[in-house]
């Protein structure tokens, strides 16, 4: 029957801080800025399932930027885990379906209305999926817990609003547990001041109470110990030592009702798990900034007087394809190779324009397409040491391999006319249109001359963000994490872009800092769309965007 809990005699491994969160402390609110890897998902899928089953028909939040994070990143991260502990699809849980009576499992305390968005669990307990580019999925709702992955993308003050208020009700159901509304809020390290909110928990944190905690608990742990061996003999603890033990447990339930655990943690902490080999080809594959943020969870300032100065966060937008996500009705295996499908942005009928740039480590591809009197920043690209710009070009055309226009417009400056140092002696500008014409798309040619002057670039460019050229760019976050983050750490040196770091070489001490690549291919297509478009039809297509 699946009111029957899962059999299983799988150990489950848990590194160290993992096993400190989610067994020891249990704070009510937890947040953790952890690196890439680190294994957040263990954490997800053991705070829910406690959740879940110690509150049976309670109501969860399940909160994410776009429902397109959702489905790639916190749900099959979390679910993956519940399936190798022995809890089961349609028959412990279900996604995006009503939960026949046949299979008789509990009822949820407030009726679901549609089941369309909601993880059901077999006692009745629930789970909504909330995704902010979604309105109304918080709406008319009253949560248990919330559960806030990716945090760095969450827009706090729709959050504020929207979520947070909903965080209320059902105490008489169960406000006797200490993570009756609860929180666990988990990202890697944020770059910008708006993806940070999140830690300002860090001042909530009382470390005291958090030791306190531990202390406690292994009082606990150690007399339970004693009365284990105690029964074991044959004796029964005394009244003196159950009492005691009663008391010990609620002093660490209050304890815990009222804590905030604030962790930062590197990708490291997980080195059991991942090896030190992934760790060393994360370095190797990842861009600096990002192996630094997102694997090694380091705080990196970020540049007020950058050469982007007129970029803000109204640049930045999503665009998700609800219809097909919706029509994948939550067959993770449908998605693990993602493709244009899944962005709204894009106009299939219309030709992509493209640009590049070229370094002997790293090389970039950075995709968009004028719409009205903006200029969409799709989606970019980048691949590291071994492999080069046909395997970049790969890469962009698996993506947009359901583009019907498979026509590319190919901005490039008199650098590409250079060769050498990524693609042997052939000119870069050559071997990227071949690679394009061999995976079945055509290329028109647009030679720009040469480099534009860094002053004039910067005038140019910050002029186009400011509305005050004939496109304004504006960036898919979603697609252009990497890329953003290149944009917004680019500082000005002698009057230009800050481009010194790319010239250091790579160590152990000095990794490829703050590299300014990705930025200069967006330059690039800014460039080229602002000053030398291919025809009217290219930015005369009508968009919301």
């Amino acid at each position: 029957m699946p009111m029957e809990q899962p059999k299983t005699d799988q150990q489950v491994y848990l590194n160290d801080v993992q096993r400190d969160i989610t067994t020891v402390v249990q704070a009510k609110d937890t947040i953790l800025v952890a690196g890439r890897a680190f294994g957040k998902g263990p954490v997800h899928a053991l705070w829910n399932l406690r959740n879940f089953q110690r509150m049976p028909g309670s109501i969860t939040g399940i909160v994410s930027a776009n429902i397109k994070r959702a489905l790639t990143n916190t749900l099959p991260s979390m679910l993956v885990h519940w399936e190798r502990w022995g809890y089961k699809r349609n028959r412990h849980w279900c996604i995006g379906i009503k939960p026949p009576k046949a299979w008789g499992w509990g009822k949820p305390i407030f009726p679901v209305q549609n089941f369309e968005n909601v993880l059901s669990f077999y006692n009745g307990s629930v789970g909504y999926i909330i995704s902010q580019d979604r309105s109304g999925t918080s709406n008319s709702q009253s949560y248990d817990a919330l559960d806030c992955d990716e945090a760095k993308f969450i827009d706090f003050e729709q959050f504020k609003d929207e979520t947070l208020p909903a965080l209320r009700g059902n105490r008489q159901y169960f406000g006797k547990h200490f993570f009756h509304h609860s929180m666990l809020i988990t990202s890697d390290m944020p770059v910008t001041r708006k993806g940070s909110w999140f830690l300002d928990y860090r001042e909530k944190c009382d470390p005291e109470v958090i030791e306190m905690i531990r202390t406690l608990a292994y009082d606990i742990a150690q007399m339970e110990r004693r009365c284990r061996e105690l029964r074991a003999k044959g004796v029964e603890p005394s009244r003196c030592i159950k009492g005691e033990l009663r008391r010990m447990h609620r002093e660490l339930c209050q304890f815990r009702s009222v804590a905030v655990d604030y962790r930062e943690v590197s990708s490291i902490e997980n080195l059991e798990v991942l090896g030190e080999a992934f760790i060393k080809q994360l370095k190797r594959d990842l861009p600096p900034l990002t192996f630094q943020t997102s694997v090694l969870c380091k705080r990196i300032g970020l540049s007020r007087d950058g050469f982007y100065s007129s970029m803000t966060e109204s640049h930045k937008y999503s665009a998700t394809n609800f219809s097909y996500l919706d029509s994948l009705e939550y067959q993770f295996d449908k998605i693990k190779e993602p493709s244009s499908l899944m962005d709204a942005d894009v106009d299939p009928a219309q030709p992509l324009c493209v640009a590049f740039d070229f370094n002997a480590n790293i090389n970039w591809l950075v995709t968009g397409q004028p719409r009205g009197r903006k200029l969409l920043v799709l989606k970019s690209f980048y691949v590291k040491y071994e492999r080069k710009l046909r395997e970049l070009v790969a890469d962009f055309c698996q993506y947009y391999r359901h583009h019907k226009n498979k026509r590319v417009i190919f901005y490039f400056d008199a650098t590409a006319k250079q060769g050498s140092y990524a693609v042997d002696n052939t000119t870069f500008m050559t071997v990227i249109a071949s690679a394009f014409r061999l995976n079945g798309w055509s290329v028109t040619l647009k030679d720009i001359g040469k480099p534009m002057m860094q002053p004039v670039k910067h005038l140019l460019i910050n002029r186009m963000f400011a509305g005050q050229g004939k496109l304004m760019p504006m960036i898919n976050r979603e697609n252009n994490e990497d890329l953003i983050l290149s944009i917004q750490t680019a500082g000005i040196y002698n009057g230009g872009k800050d481009k010194r770091a790319e010239k250091l070489a790579e160590s152990d001490e000095s990794p490829l800092e703050l590299r300014t690549d990705g930025s200069d291919a967006f330059d690039t297509l800014c460039i080229g769309c602002e000053k030398y478009p291919v025809s009217n039809s290219m930015v005369s297509v009508v968009s919301s965007f």
